[in-house]
């Protein structure tokens, strides 16, 4: 049989579209290495939002691999640095401090790496922010305390002065508090940010704050659950605890059994296992290619310190207090046991 120039210019093409589309399919399958940089590991919480993001990668098949910052801007860059030796193509970074970390971020994308800014902003616009509204985060705690304080003298508890998070809860406070501020009802008797957001960092300051003003405190306005149980170990040493409107957020087990107890008047609530899914479904995403724009849910936000236009995802926080602790019970995210520990009988409706 004679092949004709035809024939074998046609057999050559289709062999070159079945390597091509072998090609592309291998492309399509190669696995997604995903890298998480964690600011500080040993908080509570960050172990519930890594179970969330590897449950969703192990059903992917896609590979986690992680570093502890251990509360180290310097230490995070090279963190980053290895995530990416050891082939990450995505990176979801909890960051130490949001300027510091902006070199590993050009260092990504000069290698077409995705980022992620998990849960505190990063102010590049080729970043993708996941968080909750913190700014809501902030008015939330604000009402709770002003329904039971609505005057008299406060402290705030802020977090880590290189976390933008810190500024984003401030404003929604002042946002409800500020008129009583201006008109004196409420007056601002402590106020300072503390390193690290570390629980004993936050007791120096509240002993400190309550020794200068004779203890005269009616509210404590603590910027998250781990301060707050700084904050509520120096009232306990003063007689003060359950007296004294005290906040938190991140759902802690033991704040919330604080909450149950009187002892603290709310912890907001931000479900960190949807955090962590929605981080790891998106960054899957971002690894084949889908553009920020693309992910749903996804709009423009410009509200950090220097309004830089960023894509993002606000997720909805959750006020939880005595009245409606039974959301985080029945939502699994704690027992009824554990949440009710201690607690007198019949003075809470989720206990009985």
């Amino acid at each position: 049989m004679k092949f004709s120039s035809k024939m074998v210019i046609g057999a050559a093409l289709l062999a070159t579209a079945s390597v091509t589309s072998l090609g592309a399919m291998a492309a399509a399958k190669k696995q997604v290495v995903v890298g998480v940089s964690w600011s500080n590991f040993q908080e509570e919480r960050w172990k519930t939002d890594e179970a969330a993001i590897k449950g969703v990668l192990n059903k992917d098949h896609a590979k986690y691999i992680s570093a502890d910052a251990q509360s180290s801007a310097t230490k995070q860059l090279n963190d980053i640095d290895s995530l990416i030796a050891q082939g990450a193509n995505v990176l979801i970074l909890l960051a130490v401090d949001d300027k510091a970390i902006i070199p590993a971020v050009k260092k990504a994308n000069a290698a077409g790496i995705p980022v992620i800014a998990y849960d505190r902003e990063i102010e590049d616009p080729s970043v993708l922010y996941l968080t909750f509204d913190n700014v809501g985060v902030g008015r939330l705690m604000a009402k709770a305390v002003m329904a039971v304080k609505p005057k008299g003298n406060y402290v705030f508890i802020k977090g880590d002065k290189g976390d933008p998070n810190s500024g984003f809860l401030y404003s929604g406070m002042m946002q409800v508090l500020g008129p009583a501020i201006k008109s004196g009802a409420i007056k601002n008797v402590g106020e300072t940010f503390t390193d690290g957001w570390k629980p004993d960092n936050a007791q120096k300051e509240m002993e400190q704050i309550l020794t200068k003003d004779n203890n005269k405190v009616d509210a404590v306005m603590s910027e998250n659950d781990g301060m707050a149980t700084g904050a509520s170990a120096a009232l306990k040493a003063q007689g003060l605890l359950g007296t004294v409107a005290l906040t938190g957020q991140d759902g802690d087990h033991a704040a919330l059994n604080r909450v149950a107890r009187g002892e603290q008047t709310l912890s907001v609530w931000k479900d960190v296992r949807v955090l962590g899914r929605e981080a790891a479904k998106d960054a899957v995403l971002l690894a084949h290619g889908t553009k920020m724009s693309a992910i749903p849910g996804v709009k423009v936000f410009d509200s950090g310190a220097n309004h830089v236009k960023v894509e993002a995802k606000l997720l909805t926080p959750y006020a939880i207090t005595k009245k409606n602790l039974d959301i985080v019970i029945k939502g699994g995210w704690i027992s009824k046991a554990e949440a009710c520990n201690g607690v007198k009988k019949g003075t809470v409706a989720a206990c009985n």
